[in-house]
């Protein structure tokens, strides 16, 4: 915090001196607008996690996160769930010369964190979300529940720090801060910390959009070797009846680990394909709107399984799956043909 003094005249022109004070964190959170892609209209408003917050991260440092977001191709299912959403820092660093590394904690977290800040580095921490006053419409303060979160600043005197989470930038102070970083070393077990780097120049222009094109041939080629999609329609009717059977609150992690991982990948997959046509690329329209229909049509199932998981009772689903299938066939192999 830092303050400066001015002198003003107040209508009747007596003299009078005020301090105005500067708050560098706050003006920060304040300066930070979220991305494009968590603005405006969005078929799955609550997307993946891990992509959200790398996404308000380049973002927040100036870069442009649709170039890395190729990895989109190569999701698949995985018996009861589909394959987490999470940004290669292998592309990372190709696209952005930004390391990961493994930060060892071995006294304090907080000072740890507060040494690689102060170099300019963010700390990528798992942490409890009990703790978080953005997730004041879930978990802060009601429940327990893992997430992690890229600390860019702390300020150790006033226990307040700046940080990226989901879709945007946000501050924590006071006991939310000792929740956090538990400075006085009551951590029982230290949680899972990395830290981020530069290591060189971002790519720009035209070569990002090069490197970009060729992640995306190499993440095609590691792509399922049939239609998830079908699997997924295989092992359906055991799920819900698993649902059923179980309830209300295994359904709803159901639909965050299956559709909504599914919806929300596709989502971003429709965004970074129209992303490569303004750069120029020969991406057909095709491509970009199944991808769409996905995103769109898994939401809709997703609706559809709940009011009918409410009533006790399954919701028939052929249509749905249908079109998904179909839209899978129209983009993915489809790109595959194309790029690589």
């Amino acid at each position: 915090m830092s303050a400066f003094h001015t002198s003003g005249v107040t209508n009747s022109g007596a003299s009078r001196s005020r301090v105005v004070s500067l708050d560098p964190l706050r003006m920060r959170a304040r300066r930070h607008h979220a991305h494009a892609l968590h603005r405006g209209e969005r078929i799955w408003r609550e997307g993946v996690a891990p992509i959200d917050l790398w996404i308000e991260l380049l973002h927040g440092n100036g870069l442009e996160p649709r170039a890395a977001l190729a990895f989109t191709v190569a999701q698949d299912f995985e018996a009861d769930q589909f394959t987490l959403g999470k940004l290669p820092f292998e592309d990372i660093e190709k696209l952005y010369g930004l390391q990961v590394q493994e930060l060892a904690v071995f006294d304090s977290l907080e000072e740890r964190a507060l040494v690689q800040t102060r170099r300019g580095n963010t700390v990528l921490v798992e942490v409890d979300a009990f703790f978080l006053p953005d997730m004041r419409a879930g978990s802060y303060r009601r429940e327990h529940a893992k997430t992690t979160i890229g600390i860019d600043v702390i300020d150790p005197d006033a226990r307040r720090l700046g940080y990226f989470h989901h879709t945007g930038y946000h501050l924590l102070d006071g006991d939310d801060y000792d929740g956090i970083l538990r400075p006085d070393g009551t951590h029982e077990l230290f949680p899972h910390v990395e830290f981020v780097k530069r290591v060189r120049d971002s790519l720009s222009g035209t070569s990002r959009a090069e490197v970009s094109a060729d992640l995306l041939c190499a993440h095609l080629l590691r792509r399922p070797a049939d239609n998830p999609i079908t699997r997924w329609r295989a092992a359906f009717p055991e799920h819900v009846e698993a649902m059923i059977a179980r309830g209300e609150p295994y359904a709803r992690f159901y639909a965050s680990n299956v559709m909504r991982q599914l919806g929300a990948n596709f989502e971003l997959l429709a965004h970074y394909l129209q992303w490569m046509r303004e750069q120029g690329f020969d991406i057909p329209v095709q491509a970009n709107a199944a991808a769409r229909k996905i995103a769109s049509e898994t939401m809709v199932m997703q609706c559809r399984l709940a009011r009918a998981l409410s009533r006790g009772r399954s919701e028939p689903c052929d249509a749905s799956f249908d079109l998904i299938e179909n839209a899978y066939e129209r983009v993915i192999p489809a790109l595959a043909d194309i790029v690589c």
